[in-house]
């Protein structure tokens, strides 16, 4: 069976990733400067040299474990039977190998690390008087939890990628379907717009061209025939309604056939609201639209769309300040402002309009909320990035 490449799944290291590595290995190599090294600096100060020289290349060579993780592994293993500080990046190269699962590259590194882990026990100075088979065994138990430690991560790793993967496939999958649905409901709908409105129209046709035609008819004849006509007519409009009603959005009554307004739209948004006498700031230098997801546009422009009409219904003439700020990593905080009313409104409502954004909101992983603040009226709410 094909086994993912580790290479996608193998997450990336940020600076804290990088950072804390270091400091660990740091940590360990510490412990190691009060045991054998001493007893080198010592009794031979060549190997001292040796053992400091290699420490610092392998501490070096460990950051390109990711690159050429075999050979990375297999280096600084073998020159680790003359250095005791090279065991840090060694085992660090160790564990980043064995996370790749692959036991044709595990398995001689291994072995090469295990025979020269037997052989600094004779070549490095110790003050530990432990038997040579007592010191290899230990050094061939710990190996063998290093590797492991690092084979269930990545196994983890790889769980999770295939966990995502299949959750974006389902995602499209999901798309797909309802994308068919909508073709095969549009084909339906042309059917009964053909046969529904062909008949009213055949016979409105047919009625009108006999009123057309006869010449003898009075006038009470007229304005029946003509009054029949027009009920013929207000029975295809009433048809024409029914089917054309199942286009249009449950929510919103728009016909879904319309493109639908992204974070571009904002400002024909803000040109409309002001040529109606609106007054409206918004601040968005932070932002980059050309990055930004459909949806989260979507969102951002129905939440500054409820807010001006909020102003225009509870504080006429007031100025609107929109402020939005975020990136991909951090997600987008919004924030409407407003001074508050002198009195009710006139126009009715039915205080749905923040409700339901919350709502919408919530479904898109983020949050939104309302509050008075001193004698402003403030609207407050942080949506991820893939909203």
């Amino acid at each position: 069976m094909d086994r993912t490449a580790p290479e996608l799944y193998q997450p990336t290291l940020t600076w804290w990733g990088h950072t804390w590595r270091l400091l660990a290995m740091l940590a360990f190599t510490g412990l190691i400067l009060v045991g054998s090294v001493p007893v080198e600096w010592r009794e031979q100060r060549w190997l001292f040299g040796v053992d400091v020289a290699v420490g610092v290349g392998s501490f070096v060579l460990v950051h390109f474990r990711r690159r050429w993780p075999v050979q990375v592994a297999l280096t600084i293993g073998l020159v680790g039977m003359f250095s005791s500080l090279s065991a840090a990046p060694g085992i660090l190269a160790t564990f980043s190998l064995a996370t790749r699962r692959r036991w044709r590259e595990i398995l001689p590194v291994g072995a090469v690390t295990m025979m020269a882990l037997a052989a600094s026990t004779l070549i490095i100075p110790s003050t530990d008087d432990s038997p040579f088979w007592i010191n290899a065994l230990f050094g061939i138990l710990f190996l063998a939890v290093i590797i492991g430690w690092g084979m269930y991560v990545g196994s983890r790793r790889e769980l999770v990628a295939a966990l995502h993967h299949r959750a974006e496939r389902a995602e499209a999958e999901q798309g797909l379907r309802a994308l068919q649905a909508r073709s095969t409901e549009r084909a339906r709908i042309a059917r009964e717009m053909h046969d529904v409105l062909a008949h009213r129209i055949s016979q409105i046709s047919m009625r009108a061209g006999a009123l057309a035609f006869r010449d003898d008819l009075d006038a009470d004849s007229l304005r029946a025939g003509a009054a029949e006509v027009q009920q013929q007519a207000n029975a295809a409009l009433m048809d024409l309604r029914g089917v054309l009603g199942v286009l249009r959005d449950t929510e919103t009554g728009e016909l879904l056939d319309r493109p639908q307004p992204t974070f571009s739209d904002v400002s024909a948004l803000l040109a409309e609201a002001r040529d109606h006498g609106a007054r409206v700031d918004l601040d968005d230098a932070d932002l980059a639209p050309a990055e930004m997801p459909g949806n989260l546009g979507r969102t951002l422009y129905r939440i500054i769309q409820e807010g001006i009409t909020n102003v225009g219904k509870h504080a006429p003439g007031a100025t609107l300040s929109v402020r939005l700020a975020g990136s991909p990593d951090a997600g987008v905080t919004v924030e409407l402002r407003n001074p508050l009313g002198f009195g009710p409104t006139r126009t009715p409502g039915a205080a749905l309009g923040l409700l339901g954004l919350a709502e919408r909101v919530q479904l898109r992983g983020g949050r939104l909320g309302h509050r008075i603040e001193g004698r402003e009226f403030v609207v407050e709410g942080w949506l991820p990035w893939t909203a």
